[in-house]
């Protein structure tokens, strides 16, 4: 077998000695034409060549570019459908690194080196089977010696993946930092903090670094320590095949096919050590795979009922029969039982951590009930569409939650159709519509970053607005007024006393004088109900909402 090899690599050799001098004589007369051939030939294998690899690139790089696009896509999508409750154990600076840095990450390091995983394997493989035709002695030899060199770059290759996984956490942090300067700067320069939060910074930018240069000393070692190995493979076959055809033990292998064949597998070298490079890249981009994956396969625990009722009005009550909520293992609420009737007004008051904002909460399917049941017109709200029902529903926190939009936009977000007269009609109702149309571009004057270039009187009366505009049956209030001054408070209380005529509110409040005049006022205590009554028949009961109340001096 092997003389019958090496005969073949010696045939085809000779038959391309022979082909090169039966031309040279055709054109014996005629040397120039010879060299006019030659350039043709050269000047159209290398135009093929740089064809068919703007063509690889052609099609490649639309593929490269959909798959990070849509891997952004899906997270994003991902990060809408996740519950509140996924983002109070996670950063916010964190989950934008792991949009950015670490999508930018597998962009370079695993998407980027796609062409190269599907390019140097092939020339790779197509090189082995003609050494193999060359000769199975030498190659099977060659074979026997790839592996040690794979395990050498294979050991230095893991440890990357595991630095690059510390390297996204603390870019994570770093940006989880600088977001918290950029919202707390008037805190941090009020309490001269400056030096406690850059020291902070300074410490995580250092690690940062370090982990960076170790992780560069290991991936720039991929090329050289792969181009050694080769050479290092290379010689020691050039020892085997020169002894035995030295010694005349090669069989059928000759020195000009041996020759060929150093020449072939010195072809290998280049593509494996840019496959090298791109399993470094690989190890390093998988850290990153791993923590967009952590994200992409969160389970989605409030998720919406594709056979969901499309319920479109509220027609009797809200109802929580025996509710209880737990978050992790901490029991939030316990045994509540309540019945919201339609068109009434319940206030919901309590000390802080009295679990008052989870159960508004858990009214829109913010959070899942964890025992008993709640619903809406005597169903339970997991029946319903998880659309239709938050279109019953108008909310209003009391940190005013804005778009880096214009007005107009940002009035708009619940019915993003709405026509110019729907929205000042809107503003009107809440209060706003002066200080809007005394803005230099009125309702399409942009509002900055969550609202950065209003006031929080104007904030929370564009709020309003916006509810008053998607004009839900439900109203969910969450001390909306506890942040403004006096003449901000009478303003937005007058919106809020608009935006609740002929409306189901359920309302949260610190100051008690905000809900007085409630239909019924449900006193919370450590997640459960202690008292519940009208604010007559609460004070008359001498406990603990009298307390409140006595503290606040509402008469």
């Amino acid at each position: 077998m092997l003389e019958q090899a090496g005969k073949q690599g010696n045939d085809s050799l000779q038959w391309l000695t022979n082909f090169i001098q039966n031309l040279a004589q055709q054109f014996n007369d005629n040397k120039f034409s010879l060299l006019l051939i030659i350039c043709a030939f050269i000047l159209t294998s290398i135009f093929l060549k740089n064809l068919f690899l703007y063509l690889s690139y052609y099609v490649l790089n639309p593929l490269k570019n959909t798959v990070v696009t849509k891997l952004r896509q899906e997270v994003y999508d991902k990060i809408l459908r996740l519950p509140i409750g996924f983002f109070t154990e996670k950063r916010k600076g964190d989950i934008m690194s792991r949009m950015t840095t670490d999508i930018g990450e597998i962009e370079t390091s695993v998407v980027g080196t796609l062409e190269g995983w599907i390019r140097d394997p092939l020339q790779i493989l197509f090189c082995i089977i003609y050494l193999f035709y060359l000769s199975v002695q030498l190659t099977l030899f060659m074979l026997l010696l790839l592996p040690i060199m794979g395990f050498v770059i294979g050991r230095i290759g893991r440890s990357l993946k595991k630095q690059s996984k510390v390297i996204a956490e603390l870019s994570g942090e770093s940006v989880s930092i600088l977001d918290e300067t950029l919202t707390g700067l008037r805190v941090i320069k009020a309490f001269t903090a400056e030096k406690l939060l850059g020291g902070r910074f300074i410490s995580n930018n250092n690690k940062l670094l370090q982990t960076r240069n170790a992780i560069g000393y290991r991936r720039d070692l991929a090329s050289p320590l792969s181009e050694t190995m080769g050479i290092l493979v290379f010689c020691f076959i050039l020892l085997y095949g020169g002894s035995l055809i030295l010694n005349h033990s090669s069989g059928s292998l000759s020195g000009g096919t041996f020759i060929v064949y150093l020449g072939m597998f010195y072809n290998i070298i280049n593509p494996a050590k840019t496959l090298s490079t791109s399993f470094y890249n690989m190890q390093k981009g998988s850290a990153a795979i791993i923590r967009i994956e952590e994200v992409l396969k969160a389970p989605v625990t409030v998720d919406d009922n594709p056979n969901g009722i499309k319920k479109e009005s509220f027609d009797n009550s809200i109802e929580l029969k025996n509710v209880g909520f737990n978050y992790e293992d901490v029991s939030i609420l316990k045994n509540i039982n309540l019945k919201i009737e339609k068109g009434k007004t319940i206030a919901l008051v309590g000390s802080s951590g009295a679990g008052k904002s989870t159960l508004v909460d858990l009214i829109p399917r913010f959070h899942d009930v964890s025992s008993g049941e709640l619903s809406i017109d005597g169903k339970n709200i997991k029946e319903y569409s998880l659309k239709h029902l938050r279109n019953l529903m108008g909310i209003v926190t009391q940190e005013p939650i804005l778009f880096n939009d214009t007005i107009a936009n940002n009035i708009a977000l619940g019915k993003p159709d709405a026509t110019k007269e729907e929205i000042e009609t809107a503003a009107k109702i809440a209060n706003a519509y002066n200080f809007i149309i005394q803005k230099e571009e009125g309702f399409d004057t942009n509002i900055g970053d969550r609202g950065s270039k209003l006031s929080g009187g104007e904030r929370q009366r564009l709020t309003i607005a916006r509810a008053v505009l998607k004009n839900p049956p439900i109203l969910i209030l969450d001390e909306a007024t506890s942040s403004l001054d006096t003449e901000s408070e009478r303003l937005v209380q007058d919106a809020i006393n608009h935006l609740m005529q002929d409306r189901t509110s359920v309302v949260i409040a610190h100051r008690l004088s905000t809900v007085r005049h409630a239909d019924e006022i449900i006193v919370l205590q450590k997640g459960g109900i202690v008292e519940r009554g009208t604010h007559d028949e609460l004070v008359a009961k001498n406990g603990f909402y009298k307390r409140l109340v006595e503290m606040q001096e509402v008469k």
